[in-house]
């Protein structure tokens, strides 16, 4: 089973109280493949510039990530940076260089136009449908999106979200989409205008699934050391579909272990700064985050 990636590959610059780090290797998509890449094979579709060198190149390879469609472009890689509050559940942008991601334009290889999962990254929504226009067969497509798009081109994300099965935002995303404060209210309006589910992340407080049949609340993981919150709902991302990628079946028992897997994923990217803990991160710490994870919730009937 494979996931179609697409989205963006930056350059970060990140501030938190507990330190800084400059030129860190980032961008959704980066987040999304490491993390989906333990569970099954992605292939992932992006650009980067004249800047972009081995050592980035040198963090995906030797994982399940296919790299036929990463573009090179002249000019310098997407850069961003922020800068966290105390609590780190806030961050003010220092500055965002779109750079060669301002002319991106999603050309999938042969070989990618039949996926079984196709995950459209943060990106412009007219983006995200060039892609399902060129894709052939799938079994299931996830979106993220951003109150950049919900404000200034809700017809264009319409249109997309009519296409797709699940699409993960933040919860005051997924309120401003609606237009309605109410979590499940606001989750009821977001599959009425066509997604199947909504997943709504929630930083430290987990993220909760709906869909027509069902809600489950995945915790986030109590950590010790909290670092850099960056890419930690695009890790999620990545566990949550990655999990569903390699699974036969996708019912409720496999949706909500994939919640689980999607927030032990999350909380491995917080430990440190951009994408150095998931890089070190063995499939070992991974199953035993889940069964941690597991225990921390489980409880008999009164």
């Amino acid at each position: 089973m494979t996931i179609l990636a697409v989205g963006s590959i930056a350059f970060d610059t990140i501030k938190t109280p507990y330190g800084e780090a400059n030129d860190l290797l980032g961008g959704s998509l980066t987040y999304f493949a490491l993390s989906a890449s333990f569970f099954t094979d992605v292939n992932l579709v992006a650009v980067v510039g004249e800047d972009f060198g081995d050592a980035q190149m040198q963090t995906f390879k030797g994982r399940r990530i296919d790299l036929q469609g990463l573009e090179r472009a002249d000019g310098k890689t997407f850069r961003w940076g922020g800068e966290y509050s105390q609590n780190l559940n806030s961050r003010e942008t220092l500055f965002t260089e779109l750079n060669v991601f301002d002319g991106f334009r999603p050309k999938l290889p042969d070989a990618y136009k039949k996926a079984d999962i196709v995950f459209l990254g943060n990106m412009h929504p007219s983006l995200q449908e060039s892609v399902l226009e060129q894709v052939e067969e799938k079994r299931l497509v996830g979106m993220d999106s951003m109150n950049l798009w919900i404000d200034i081109t809700p017809t264009e994300l319409r249109s997309v979200l009519k296409r797709v099965d699940v699409v993960k935002i933040d919860d005051s995303e997924a309120r401003d989409l609606a237009g309605v404060y109410n979590l499940r209210k606001a989750a009821a309006a977001v599959q009425g205008l066509g997604p199947k589910m909504l997943i709504a992340t929630r930083g430290s407080h987990g993220a909760m699934l709906f869909n027509a049949k069902d809600m489950f609340s995945a915790p986030a993981y109590p950590l010790e050391d909290e670092q850099d919150p960056t890419g930690a709902g695009d890790s999620f991302a990545g566990g949550f579909f990655g999990y569903l990628a390699q699974s036969s079946t996708i019912d409720a028992a496999t949706l909500r272990r994939a919640m689980i897997f999607g927030s032990v994923m999350g909380s491995f990217c917080v430990e440190d700064f951009g994408t150095r803990r998931l890089e070190r991160l063995t499939f070992d710490e991974i199953l035993a985050r889940y069964r941690s994870l597991k225990e921390l919730t489980q409880f008999e009937d009164a």
